[in-house]
Parts: C-alpha cells; structure tokens; sequence
C-alpha cells in the first residue's frame, strides 16, 4: 500500500488527501487497531510487531496531530461547497478530531481506566493469532515481538494510573486473567514448532508483567465509588461526537422514557391472549407486569442447554440467511465470510453476551467474527439457568440477526465494499455509532415485520422485549452518567419494567459504567433508520422498493445518519 506522507503544499491540500493521510496517520498511533485494519506498515515501520504507546511523548504527538489537523483542514475545505459524499467524509473527521481531543485533553482514560492497558494487550495478541494476514510462523514472530513490548506498556500503566473507581480494577483484574490464559495456554499451544523456544522466551517476562500488573490492580487504592461517572458537561459534549444524530442526551432520554410506556403496552396487548392460553386457570387481574411477566416466564422455558447453546447459534445463522435470501430484504454479494467463535477471554468483562467484530476494512477476505460468551464452567446451576431463560430459544434468534444477519455482518460487508480506498477505511474506522447499532435494531424488526418464524407472536414479544432493553439503555446511561440514577434504581428500571433476568441486568449496569455514550447509539440509530426509511418511500412513492432501500442506504458505509439523508436524496430533518 502507497503511503500517504500529506506534508507537501504543492499542489494545494484536497479533501481525498487529507482524509487518505487522516487515517493512516490515526492508524499508526495504535498499531493495535492498524492490524485489526489490515494497515500493516507505515513509513517503513511494521506496526504488528507493536503495541500503542502510552508515554508522555507519544501523547503529545497525538495532541499536536490532531490540533494541526483541525486547522489545516478548516484552511483547504469549505464544507458548504461538498457534494453529499465529501461533506460525509468531512463530518467524521471533524467528529474524530474533535471526540480524539476530547479524549487526550479532558477525560483521559489512560490515567483512570486500568481495562484500557489490559484490553489492547488482549486485542494486541489475539488478532494476529486469528486474523490470517500472513502465513502462522509470521504472525508469530508479530506475536512474540508484541510480547517483548507488554513490560513496556504495562510500565507505562502503573506510571500513568492515579486511582480508578472500583468496577473498572473488578473488571481489569478478571480481564487481565483472561490475557495470562491467553499468554500461557492459547498461544503457547499454537505457536509453530520452530518458535516455541522464541514464544517461550518472550512470553516469560510478558507473563511476569501481567501477573505483577494483576498484583497491582488487588493493591491500587480505588478511586471513588462513583468516578465512572462522565458529569453531564463532559458526557454532552462526547453524545455529540459519538452518537452524532443532531439530538441532545435530553432529548433522546425524553423519547425513550415516552417509548418505553408505549411499547409495555403493546406487550400487554400481545401477551394477553398467550396467557389466556397457558394460563386458564389464572384470573387476570388488570397487572401489566404479572401478565407480561409471566407469559415472558413461559416462554424462555424453551432454551437451550449450555452444551447445545453454540450448535444452536449457529442453526438460527443458516435459518435467518436463508430467510433474507428467499424474501430478497437484502442484496447480498459475496462469499460467505462469517465464523462464529467464542468470545476471547480477555474481553468477556464488556462482551458478556457476544458481539460483532468486522473483517478488517483493507484485507477483507479475512472475514469476520460474531463472538458469543460462552457460560463458564464453574456458574452455579441458578446463574446458568438465569443466562439461558434469557437468551432462550427466540432469544438467541434475535441475537443471531442482530449481530450477523442481516444486522451488523451484513452492514459491515457492504462498508467493506466502499470506494476509493481511503474512504473505506474512513468510515470503517471512525463511522457512525448511531448508523451501525440502529441498523442492526431496526433490521430486526424488519425480519419480524416481513414474517420471519411465521409472524411467530412468542418471537415478536420476545423482541419487543429487546426493544424495552434498547430503551433501557439509553435511559441508563444518560441518568447514571449525568444525573446519579443509583444501582438500585437501575436495577428497578430493569428489572420492573423492561423484564430483563438479573444476570442480563447486572452484566447491563456494569457495561454502562465501564462504557459511556455507547449504550443510546443503537435506540438513537434505530429512531432515525425508521424515519429514514418512511422519508424515502414516501419519496419514492408507489415505486419504492425494500430491497432497494436498504442497498442504497447500506452502499456508503457508516457515515453520519444527517448524511446519508442527503445521500438518499431526502430533505434535512426537522429537530
């Protein structure tokens, strides 16, 4: 790949230059997140034989970047003048400098957060053992070299670190463990005969550093109680960059608190005759929570078994990929890419569910991964049972479509297929939260809409019970990060009105304290795909097209929802 050095004047600094050079500069300041890019070297320098540097100078370099950046880019581009591709082009780099030096200059995560250091070693080792970039003896070497450089970050940790609040050392000490795991058994197993003396030689101080990093992490005194919290100053100024929709965390919270009363209720009328059924012995009294609660209760007593949890994953992914095809609700190109794996150890504290990781935006013939979290071996009979009531047989369906087909794999392959180049990585690196959770929401009602499982009235209040917990978690975490909603409350909001088991509740309340801004994306998203699509049919008229639609409105990548608006050709949204 030609490297882009974007320090000449001559000629005149462009858009496609300096997006080209924005993301490959970004990209070399975590060699971590290059390699999951498939961005290998630059300026000569192999990037995955390096970890991210968290040193002081390094820090400063990365503030002067983006300072200069932001100005530079101000000086070429008038963005008013930008055909609707450019100007979304131009809206994520804003939106990233702007989130980078958010980031660097007031709420600096690497001086607070421990899961920061413990997460880019995890994702630092793991992705060149599994994405196949190279033959293994050289993916090993990366591995090993990255190993020589885990005392050096980890050294910069503890110089960096004052105190953390104590769900993120919880979280950290456990994540960390999972990384010995990974050090000791995974890739030591893996390495290839003629390295194993090298791995061996290199994961011994590795190991020495993580296990004393662990040490570290029983011993820091915490910081306080309540420190994850981001103060709404901070917490509104980082919606607006990540979530990037034109609304305010007041405004979505209002939204989703008026939401939240409507969709109970159309749980209400959907459960009623279930009940009726299952129940007839049962005088119903006029309790929305007993009647909804307990054909909830019925249904999540088909689920699977902890041993066939993965088979059936993997069953539900074959029936929603033939449904999308049968129905044509998606163009869909290409081979088949996606691997259902168990989600690596070191990131189970905030995947404690699964996930969605993309092919890499420049090698995407590596295929992508849709990560589902094992129940661990050693959980109590209840607790498992607790985790399978929740993810039950309709469940895991939705779970499926949501992160695979057609919601996350599906969206990201189409990113995958945008051009010019650097463009693609653009939008795969930095692109709308909003845009990529949403659709995996609103494609889930769309397979449900479109008679997925037979109109199935188990399945549809099962999801609108998904769509309690999307409204729940922009309630979440606009309350607990800005207005000091208690754990208490927030389990009550779970578990009292949106019908979550309290192992799904927990694992919920502490994502949103590890987390901040992430959690409203996928009901903020999901808001403006719906408005997005009633705008462009009835555009469209008696012509309009489902299919279309959604190839259209997938073709350019995860661009900022007020974008690609105007990409579809529709007027800009009242607010």
């Amino acid at each position: 790949m030609a490297l882009v050095t974007g320090c000449s004047r001559q000629p005149p600094e462009t858009l496609a230059g300096l997006r080209d050079e924005f993301v490959y500069e970004t990209l070399a300041f975590s060699p971590v997140a290059a390699t999951q890019a498939g961005y290998h070297f630059h300026r000569g320098e192999n990037l995955d034989s390096r970890l991210d540097d968290y040193g002081d100078g390094s820090l400063e370099r990365q503030r002067r970047f983006y300072r200069d950046f932001r100005r530079r880019l101000q000086a070429a581009v008038r963005p008013e003048r930008l055909d609707p591709e450019d100007r979304a082009d131009y809206d994520l780099i804003r939106q990233q400098i702007d989130l980078a030096l958010l980031e660097l200059d007031e709420i600096q995560s690497w001086r607070r957060n421990p899961t920061l250091y413990v997460e880019l070693i995890g994702n630092g080792l793991f992705s060149p053992y599994m994405l196949n970039y190279a033959p293994a003896p050289e993916r090993f070497r990366h591995i090993i070299a990255r190993l020589k450089e885990v005392p050096r970050l980890l050294e910069q940790a503890q110089r960096n670190l004052s105190g953390a609040p104590p769900v993120w050392i919880e979280a950290a000490i456990e994540e960390n463990a999972g990384n010995i795991s990974l050090v000791d058994k995974v890739l030591r197993e893996a390495a290839p005969a003629e390295l194993k003396e090298s791995y061996a030689a290199a994961a011994g101080p590795a190991l020495g550093a993580i296990k004393a990093f662990g040490q570290y992490l029983r011993a820091m005194a915490p910081g306080s109680a309540d420190g994850w919290r981001l103060g709404k100053e901070l917490y509104a100024k980082k919606f607006r960059y990540l979530v990037g929709t034109g609304r305010t965390p007041d405004q979505i919270l209002a939204d989703a608190e008026r939401d939240l009363k409507a969709v109970r209720k159309q749980m209400w009328d959907l459960a009623l005759p279930l009940h009726h059924k299952w129940f007839p012995s049962h005088r119903d009294p006029v309790d929305l929570n007993l009647i909804v609660g307990e054909t909830l209760a019925k249904i999540a007593e088909r689920h699977s078994t902890r041993q066939t949890y993965f088979n059936d994953a993997r069953r539900d992914l074959a029936e929603t990929t033939d449904f999308v095809k049968r129905k044509n609700l998606v163009p869909l190109e290409g081979a088949a890419n996606l691997e259902l794996i168990e989600t690596p150890e070191f990131m189970r504290g905030i995947y404690a569910v699964g996930g969605f990781v993309p092919a890499p935006a420049l090698e995407p013939q590596l295929g992508a991964f849709y990560w589902l979290t094992p129940i661990p071996a050693d959980w109590p009979r209840e607790r498992v049972e607790s985790k399978l009531r929740e993810y039950n047989f309709y469940s895991l369906k939705l779970l499926t479509i949501h992160e695979a087909m057609p919601g996350h794999y599906v969206q990201f392959e189409y990113a995958n297929r945008v051009r010019p180049e650097g463009r693609r990585l653009l939008r795969a690196l930095f692109g709308s939260g909003a845009y990529i959770e949403g659709w995996a929401v609103y494609a889930t009602q769309m397979m449900l809409d479109e008679g997925y499982l037979e109109g199935s009235p188990e399945l549809r209040l099962t999801f609108l019970k998904q769509l309690l917990r999307v409204l729940a978690n922009a309630i979440l975490d606009v309350r607990l990060h800005t207005m000091g909603m208690t754990d208490g409350e927030a389990m009550d909001l779970m578990l009292k009105q949106t019908f979550q088991e309290e192992e799904e509740a927990r694992a919920k309340l502490r994502r949103a304290k590890l987390s901040s801004c992430q959690l409203p994306t996928y009901y903020a998203g999901y808001q403006e795909w719906l408005r997005l699509r009633v705008g462009y049919q009835q555009s469209r008229g008696k012509d309009f097209n489902l299919a279309e639609f959604h190839r259209r409105a997938l073709e350019p990548g995860a661009v900022p929802l007020e974008a690609l608006r105007l990409l579809l050709g529709l007027a800009a949204a009242p607010r």
